[in-house]
């Protein structure tokens, strides 16, 4: 009988754990809405984190792709859904940024969310053709101000955290680098390897196997400090002090969730991001695991809204 006893409460879940918790409705699955198409990181990490969070709640999380507008598709309707927590939000940089972006939204990106955690942050990698005449970003700082608007610099798609790193880089060097925008990563980067543009700030997951082969030119992370995966390559911020960007992927429900049952679904997601299979994820799409608090997870975006508008009114960025 103990033994039985000691089994039963080691498989008892996270919903039944929380004294004092509104109770959560079994047997309906948990909508967890994602602004990006499957496949992609964001995506990747969603599915990762939904399975986990549905084994420690005992409910099954499905995800469910609401791609567009840069994540405000899918951020609408969870603005809108009921904060009974059946229905969740796997949002991104986008969410702070688009908060100026955009000279309006059907939404307000502070007001109609309840922030529950931070799941991880991904600094991204300035790579270089390697046939571009500098080896690190001090050289390259140093081009740039010699040969204004003669530099291209490869973006993936207007507005996001990637087209805003270069536009911060080029804010606090002030230098003159031509952007070039494509419609996705994919060919952006492509056109890097194949010298038709010179520089592209790009995710370390979609970077580090060219940089390793030699095909591009690593010159600089955007984290405060040097990668462990890269150790070699210095951080801007070493040349520009205080540069700092990284994407970031966080959950959400909707406004005016009760605290008790938000509380609970940032424990479970938080527990997830500390499970090995999650961490195993995270590390493989270059990112670094978070899950803080839902009180520090709000008083993070708030902080992103705010530096993110000078950026956004230095480019002169407006929605696709």
């Amino acid at each position: 009988m103990i033994q039985r006893r000691k089994l039963l409460l080691a498989i008892a879940p996270l919903s039944s754990a929380l004294p004092g918790a509104p109770a959560l409705a079994q047997n309906t699955p948990v909508r967890l809405l994602v602004g990006a198409p499957p496949g992609g990181s964001t995506d990747t990490l969603a599915r990762t984190l939904a399975t986990e969070m549905g084994r420690l709640l005992g409910r099954i999380v499905l995800v469910e792709n609401r791609a567009g507008a840069g994540g405000n598709i899918a951020a609408e309707a969870v603005a809108k859904a009921s904060p009974d927590g059946n229905t969740l939000l796997m949002s991104f940089t986008s969410h702070a940024i688009n908060a100026s972006l955009y000279p309006s939204l059907p939404f307000d990106p502070v007001k109609d969310f309840t922030p529950l955690t931070c799941v991880a942050t991904s600094p991204s990698i300035l790579v270089a053709n390697p046939a571009l005449p500098v080896k690190d970003v001090r050289e390259l700082i140093a081009l740039a101000k010699a040969k204004p608007g003669k530099l291209n610099l490869a973006i993936g798609a207007i507005g996001s955290s990637l087209h805003l790193a270069g536009d911060a880089f080029k804010m606090q060097s002030g230098t003159y680098i031509v952007n070039i925008p494509y419609r996705g990563t994919a060919p952006a980067l492509q056109d890097v390897l194949a010298g038709q543009v010179d520089l592209m700030f790009a995710a370390i997951g979609n970077a580090q196997a060219h940089i390793r082969a030699g095909k591009l030119k690593a010159l600089g992370v955007t984290s405060l400090k040097r990668l462990a995966a890269f150790p070699d390559v210095p951080a801007i911020a070493e040349v520009l002090p205080g540069y700092e960007s990284s994407a970031w992927f966080g959950l959400f429900g909707p406004g005016q969730m009760d605290p008790a049952l938000a509380r609970r679904f940032s424990d479970a997601a938080r527990q997830a991001i500390g499970s090995p299979e999650v961490r195993r994820r995270l590390e493989m799409e270059g990112a670094v695991p978070v899950g803080n608090s839902p009180e520090e997870f709000a008083r993070f975006v708030q902080a992103e809204i705010t530096r993110w508008a000078r950026v956004v009114k230095f480019s002169g960025a407006k929605p696709e």
